[in-house]
């Protein structure tokens, strides 16, 4: 049976409650090239039945978009196709992350990921990092001149600042914004997500079940392949892993009690903040994405709500990047 639909803020896309995160495809997991070069067209079948209709992927996700693309020609109207800009280069050895959102960038950027995902629109645009030398207005007024052209139809934002967040919606309206939420991570939650559900901004939690840890599959740090990113993340780190394993007993028992996948619970979770909170996990597994979709007929009782709410995780959730990789803010817009 298909998932509830939910609107992603005012006047939003409308997509089924649980997306599909296609960021896998770049094998941030240490997943093998063999995983990755083929399937999606399953995914994507896998995905329409169970009614996953948000599909999100980026510009700086390895042959994503490519792929994507291809898995959707003759069923693009069936599917909403979100993609980002703004990242040029990945943190690594040679420094922090580089970010454009200077206007030529945005509409550079835009005619590749049409290409390349083999459509005439995408149907949210977001900026993936906000860019710290370029006023936001600048930016969103670029985008919104491709949403009057028909190339784009929403705007979304990814791991922007409250002011941020303001500035933009100013310009133009922010369907979306993208950023970490989970069980394990909550910053969202102190003052952006207040600000979203005050201006109708829909929320788009990407890595919902704690990169994996939240599904119960990974039970030490030998699970991890020696390539996977994850052994450099804080909450992985040696000294706090077992600790943060534990955390995951809780989630583990109210699946018992449901008879579901812990991850279900995780992403039951988030579902039950808001009624335009739509996570988007991945994978790269069409069992696993049905399982992921199924969280959206799984109802937790308040009980439930408030145990899970106390749960936390140690560590920082990502080694320090460089200015602006969360909450990401700009210079004022001169007069």
């Amino acid at each position: 049976m298909s998932i509830p639909q939910r609107t992603l803020g005012t006047n939003g896309p409308v997509v089924g409650a649980v997306g599909f995160g296609a960021m896998s495809f770049a094998r941030p997991y240490g997943q093998s090239e063999q995983d990755t070069a083929g399937g999606a067209g399953d995914l994507v079948d896998r995905a329409l039945e169970a009614g996953v209709t948000l599909i999100d992927t980026a510009d700086v996700y390895g042959p994503s978009e490519e792929i994507i693309g291809k898995a959707v020609a003759g069923r693009r109207d069936q599917v909403v196709l979100a993609t980002k800009f703004g990242i040029v280069r990945g943190v690594t050895a040679d420094g922090p992350p580089v970010i454009n959102g200077r206007p030529e960038y945005v509409r550079e950027r835009v005619e590749r990921s049409l290409t390349r995902l083999g459509t005439d629109h995408i149907d949210l645009y977001y900026q993936h990092r906000v860019d710290p030398d370029v006023p936001i207005e600048e930016t969103v007024g670029a985008m919104a001149e491709l949403v009057a052209e028909g190339k784009v139809r929403h705007l979304g934002l990814s791991e922007a600042a409250p002011d941020t967040i303001r500035r933009a919606h100013a310009v133009h309206r922010i369907a979306a914004l993208q950023t970490e939420w989970s069980l394990w991570t909550r910053d969202i939650e102190a003052e952006i997500f207040p600000l979203c559900r005050e201006l109708g901004i829909g929320v788009v939690p990407y890595s919902p079940l704690g990169r994996g840890l939240l599904t119960g599959k990974v039970t030490s740090r030998a699970d991890l392949p020696e390539n996977d990113y994850r052994r450099r993340m804080p909450r992985f780190a040696q000294d706090v892993f077992d600790a943060n394993l534990a955390a995951v007993d809780l989630v583990r028992e109210i699946a018992t009690a449901h008879q579901a996948p812990p991850g279900q619970v995780a992403l039951a979770w988030l579902l039950a903040k808001a009624p335009d909170v739509v996570p988007i996990p991945g994978t790269l597994r069409p069992g696993r994405l049905a399982e992921n979709a199924g969280a959206a007929g799984l109802s937790l009782t308040e009980r439930e709500i408030t145990l899970l709410d106390s749960t936390s995780a140690r560590g920082a959730r990502e080694t320090e990047l460089g200015h602006n990789w969360s909450d990401g803010v700009t210079p004022p817009k001169q007069a």
